[in-house]
């Protein structure tokens, strides 16, 4: 189904890297009315993963977010590269990130995170008969310790 939302224009107002850009749009409406100063970000799309081992235990990350005060809990996931599919994200994160591989996946579902103002795409994966094959291979900045 096509918008029925128009952008008249865009303009980039921050670039930061691989990981934001910030726009700024001019939008018709369905009804003709035009809004300006519409700010849309632009994130890369990531996946989420919720593993669960051949014992039936789920296996999450304890850690600490520049954003959040103290530890909390958080399912294995990272960006998807681009020209990646979101499978293959998801098989590769669950692997550096915890040195676990699956024997079944199934798509939980793709969701934009913010669908008035861009945000990238959420897929979600379950991933069944998790097994460790190796070590973690995680260039991430957060300190992780797997959890069950």
């Amino acid at each position: 189904m096509a918008s029925l939302w128009k952008t008249l224009s865009r303009r980039k107002v921050l670039e930061c890297g691989k990981f934001l850009t910030v726009e700024d749009h001019t939008v018709e409406l369905p009804d003709g009315r035009v809004v300006t100063g519409w700010p849309w970000l632009i994130t890369p799309d990531y996946v989420n993963i919720i593993p669960v081992l051949e014992d039936g235990r789920l296996l999450f990350f304890r850690q600490t977010k520049y954003g959040i005060e103290g530890e909390s809990l958080a399912a294995v996931g990272g960006f998807v590269e681009p020209g990646e599919a979101p499978l293959d994200a998801a098989k590769r994160e669950l692997r550096e990130e915890t040195g676990y591989a699956a024997e079944e996946w199934t798509p939980l579902g793709q969701y934009r995170v913010d669908s008035n103002r861009g945000g990238g795409t959420a897929n979600f994966f379950l991933a069944r008969s998790v097994r460790l094959i190796g070590k973690t291979e995680s260039d991430d900045l957060e300190e992780q310790r797997p959890g069950c």
